[in-house]
């Protein structure tokens, strides 16, 4: 499957997950957290890969670069807001107001992606690097979703770098690789 159709099938789950936690309002503090985690689970592992196999391919290239530049920076606020929520009272109820905003600019976000940064992608790519990129971006999602949050802090910090600068970064992370398995001649 090309990334085009992996990244929307995340897009859509994402969405679906922040509004059942808007949805859980009334629900304990279990149901909350437990949500919040999912979210989590899926956020974090979806952006990672993203920004490792789509937006670094992207990110040089003109006219994408200033569009891939902004998906970079939504991204770090979306996590920013997610990790509030991670720890946070399920119990204060301005949390409901901070979920609604997360999914409106993670809206907003899929919105632009799917259009521009897709776009940009659909005239670099071909279809046969683009199904090679979704397989990519699938093997690299479990590995990510296994990585510390400090880990997953590395490699944010790393993607938003220059390439040039990437690689000194990511030595205090080595448990990513973004190439699958057979990519790195193991």
């Amino acid at each position: 499957m090309m990334i085009y159709e992996e990244l929307k099938k995340d897009h859509k789950k994402v969405l679906s997950l922040l509004d059942q936690l808007v949805a859980s309002e009334k629900s304990g503090p279990d149901t909350w957290s437990a949500l919040v985690q999912q979210i989590r689970d899926e956020l974090v592992p979806h952006a990672r890969s993203e920004e490792a196999i789509l937006y670094n391919a992207l990110r040089d290239l003109e006219p994408s670069k200033d569009t891939v530049g902004h998906a970079y920076g939504e991204h770090a606020q979306a996590e920013a807001v997610l990790r509030g929520l991670q720890l946070s009272d399920a119990l204060d109820l301005k949390w409901v107001g901070a979920v609604k905003q997360l999914r409106e600019s993670l809206a907003h976000h899929i919105s632009e992606e799917e259009t521009k940064v897709f776009s940009a992608a659909r005239a670099v790519f071909s279809d046969q690097e683009a199904a090679a990129m979704g397989e990519a971006f699938v093997q690299m999602k479990p590995r990510v979703r296994e990585q510390s949050f400090a880990g997953n802090t590395m490699e944010l910090i790393a993607n938003a770098l220059p390439a040039r600068l990437r690689a000194s970064v990511l030595r205090f992370v080595p448990e990513v690789d973004p190439r699958p398995a057979a990519g790195r001649g193991a």
